[in-house]
């Protein structure tokens, strides 16, 4: 059975002492239940906030270069961010993408070295608003996930965690309806099912994110094939990240 998971990504937000106020305000308020709560912060933060985090709360880093080391000046390795207290990174977010150039090809290139050094990820899909006018947004997913990441064998694609994110609603305020969000976990699901089998298809946690917040999560958290949020801007906010986690 899928896990369900609360993600925040902070991006390039919060200087340290924000952060530190963030936590200890999350430590406080966030209730224990079986939603697993992942946070994102910017990298050089994440050794302080290991150190304040309890067991409840992990850390993840928002990129990873897919060399284990090397001359990649300004660039992290996977062994580099587990030494710090981080077991879980972000592959092909939107933005990473668009502004970094980063292709279906590099994103595989992650992918194995994620793999190979057993270290955590959740793998970002999704379209741009064109493809979504063009009614084609379900090539163009699956066109990212056959390139980047079906390429993995049963066991490796078991538990693992995709989010899909539709461009047009990333920082835009503008989400997917429930039922759009459905649809296309629904189709994930489906194909999933029909490159592995079923058990491969139902371990796999299916996360929406693009503008979900406090307000709308119950709503997308009740399709019956979204399995929890990689949560932007929403997450700056301890109490709006506590309650969209309490939205389960």
């Amino acid at each position: 059975m899928a896990q369900k998971i609360v993600a925040g990504n902070w991006k390039m937000n919060l200087k340290l002492d924000e952060a530190i106020r963030l936590v200890e305000v999350l430590k406080i308020n966030h209730i224990e239940s079986d939603v697993r709560v992942v946070l994102f912060p910017p990298s050089v933060y994440i050794d302080t906030l290991s150190h304040r985090l309890d067991d409840h709360i992990e850390l993840g880093v928002q990129n990873f270069h897919a060399e284990a080391k090397g001359a990649y000046t300004g660039e992290l390795a996977i062994n580099q961010i587990k030494s710090v207290g981080a077991n879980i990174g972000l592959i092909g977010h939107s933005e990473r993408r668009a502004y970094f150039a980063e292709t279906n090809d590099i994103l595989k290139l992650k992918v194995d070295a994620a793999v190979s050094q057993e270290f955590q990820f959740i793998f970002c899909c999704g379209e741009p608003l064109m493809i979504r006018e063009a009614g084609e947004e379900l090539d163009f997913v699956k066109m990212q996930l056959e390139e980047s990441l079906f390429h993995l064998s049963k066991d490796e694609m078991l538990d693992r965690i995709i989010a899909y994110e539709p461009v047009w609603a990333i920082g835009t305020g503008k989400t997917a309806s429930a039922e759009q969000a459905e649809s296309m976990h629904r189709a994930i699901r489906t194909w999933l099912h029909e490159k592995y089998d079923e058990e491969t298809a139902q371990s796999v946690s299916l996360l929406y994110g693009g503008s979900c917040n406090h307000e709308n999560a119950r709503e997308l958290f009740s399709c019956p094939n979204v399995d929890g949020g990689l949560i932007g801007v929403a997450s700056l906010k301890s109490e709006v990240f506590c309650e969209i986690i309490k939205s389960y």
